[in-house]
């Protein structure tokens, strides 16, 4: 991959012009895209049942969940960030939730589902809180700390066993239908919908781009940097417990052993989606997309009867493809912005 970006960006091999740069970059952009009608092709071919509509409203419902890690996950990135606390953040939150609703003997019904949510605000603001302002040299340590510290509390108040009941409201977003529409698609699709209106209208969502491109230059210009990558993490907890809402409602119990290694499949499907581990770069939809492609990696493999440690194999190679393509359009990006400078 290497010498394939050498040959395409190098000033004296290949000799590339702004307009084969220019589609060069716009093919890479729509790679999520590209790989995820890739996947569906193959596997409408190797089994007959993949494309059926049963099977199709099945990958999306499995896919909720970690679609919805994934958009949390995705402000944490932009600013060149990490948030490996949010698969135990989602456990803890189940419990959390399940153990209101029982100790209310189901009054508690509302307050389950507002706790379950809490849960993950709280644990988002200590991580921001702990890398802001104790000065981490990065947020992969409190973050890690908290992957820890979740778990742990997880296990110890539900003594390592799950906690059957849980609020009907909970229950109805995790497992209910609107006419023929699972309600795990209408909060995906709600919650979507409202980091698009977040990154693209709200002048937050410039700042959040603007931190991740630069941080320092964020801050001469007069944005709060603090509060940004503050509330980022606030964001991520938030939907991590939106993710723990909706699994304790498709289980209708709090599991403390609900959401291990979800943290690592949400970064994959955010990197796969295309956003870049440098920050300031991402999209939600795309993000959708990353998240949907390893949902059809894990139901076509598992239609074809594959041992399911390849659906791990397929995943980290096409992360690996994701990141080198990213790596690629930087290259090219540079290289576009080198020919524009000499045209001057």
């Amino acid at each position: 991959m290497s010498a394939f970006i050498d040959r395409i960006t190098g000033s004296q091999v290949g000799g590339a012009t702004e307009r084969s740069i220019r589609l060069s970059l716009s093919f890479i952009r729509l790679g999520p895209v590209i790989i995820l009608l890739l996947l569906v092709l193959a596997m409408t071919l190797l089994s007959p049942v993949f494309l059926t509509g049963a099977n199709i409203s099945n990958v999306v419902v499995q896919t909720s969940v970690l679609a919805v890690l994934a958009i949390g996950q995705l402000f944490v990135i932009l600013v060149a960030g990490i948030d490996l606390s949010v698969g135990s953040v989602l456990g803890l939150s189940t419990v959390t939730g399940a153990i209101v609703y029982t100790a209310t003997s189901g009054a508690g019904g509302l307050l389950a589902l507002l706790v379950i949510l809490l849960t993950g605000v709280v644990f988002g603001f200590i991580n921001g809180f702990l890398y802001v302002k104790g000065k981490m040299p990065h947020p992969f340590i409190p973050t890690l700390a908290s992957l820890y510290a979740a778990r742990g509390l997880a296990l110890v108040i539900s003594d390592g066993r799950p906690i059957p009941g849980m609020s009907p409201i909970v229950v109805f977003l995790g497992s209910g239908y609107i006419g023929p529409i699972p309600m795990p698609v209408v909060v995906v699709a709600v919650l979507a919908a409202l980091a698009i209106i977040v990154t693209r209208r709200l002048k937050w969502g410039r700042w959040v781009y603007a931190v991740g491109g630069d941080k320092e230059a964020a801050r001469r210009t007069g944005i709060p940097v603090d509060r940004v990558l503050i509330s980022v993490f606030v964001i991520s907890g938030l939907m991590a417990g939106f993710a723990g809402v909706l699994t304790a409602g498709r289980t209708d119990a709090g599991f403390p052993t609900a959401g291990e290694l979800s943290e690592l499949t949400a970064i994959a499907a955010v990197i796969i989606g295309g956003a870049s581990f440098f920050g300031g770069r991402g999209t939600v939809i795309n993000v959708i997309v990353g998240a949907l492609i390893i949902g059809v990696i894990q139901n076509g493999l598992n239609l074809l009867n594959v041992n399911v440690y390849y659906q791990l194999v397929a995943t980290g190679v096409i992360v690996v493809v994701a990141v080198e393509l990213d790596v690629l359009r930087r290259r090219l990006e540079q290289r576009f912005r080198t020919l524009q400078a000499r045209e001057a």
